[in-house]
């Protein structure tokens, strides 16, 4: 469907929707971003895996990025609190080296592969260069941190500022810090972060579709009246 059909389709499914959630949608897809994204390696944890992903959804962040190698991502539905409804999942578990196609794939998109980690002292988030361009942010296992491919790969490290005695913060505790960090200081900045128009439509009809119940028979009736025209 080109823009204008898909402008007439989200009219067709607002006339069976309430206005609230209408106006909830609405004001939320000015707010969603992938100008920074966060990419979890390998997390076996669904308790923590199920925190980033409804942090995500606070923060505006849309994609989340998910390499499984040794260890599948799966979601608490008590912790994950209907967020996986509104986040773009985003899996790499086909290739023998997920890490590396992830990688490889953001970087196709424009984003700098940024690790977190408290093993270097690259930069401090607080001074971390939003300007630069498009970030992904990789968070490593609860256990062992980040693997190899990510620390050899990274274009910058980024740590969280510490001041205790503790190595380091849980993982869903750090991005969480990371993503309130940088949500704010997006919004506070003069950088392009929101999504473009057409992004805009697309997101809008899938949270659509999401919302209703019989959302994609209505579209699919709505495509089959289009090809008939």
């Amino acid at each position: 469907m080109n823009f204008k059909q898909k402008q007439e389709l989200i009219q067709f499914l607002e006339t069976v929707m309430n206005e609230d959630r209408i106006e909830l949608i609405d004001k939320n897809v000015n707010d969603r971003t992938r100008y920074i994204t966060v990419v979890l390696e390998n997390i076996f944890q669904p308790q923590n895996a199920s925190a980033v992903m409804r942090s995500c959804d606070c923060f505006g962040v849309q994609d989340l990025h998910v390499i499984e190698n040794s260890n599948q991502y799966e979601l608490n539905p008590k912790v994950v609190m209907g967020s996986s409804k509104w986040i773009d999942l985003k899996r790499y578990n086909s290739k023998d080296e997920n890490t590396l196609d992830a990688i490889n794939h953001l970087r196709s998109e424009g984003y700098r592969i940024v690790a977190t980690t408290p093993h270097t002292n690259d930069v401090l988030l607080p001074d971390f260069d939003l300007t630069k361009g498009k970030a992904a942010f990789f968070f490593g296992t609860e256990l062992t941190g980040l693997s190899d491919v990510v620390m050899d790969n990274a274009d910058e490290f980024v740590k969280i500022p510490m001041y205790g005695f503790t190595e380091s913060f849980n993982i869903s505790v750090s991005a969480s810090l990371v993503l309130n960090h940088l949500a704010s200081a997006l919004r506070r900045s003069d950088i392009s972060w929101q999504l473009s128009d057409e992004e805009k439509l697309d997101l809008k009809l899938e949270w659509y579709k999401r919302s209703l119940k019989s959302g994609q028979k209505m579209i699919d009736r709505f495509k089959k009246s289009i090809k008939s025209q």
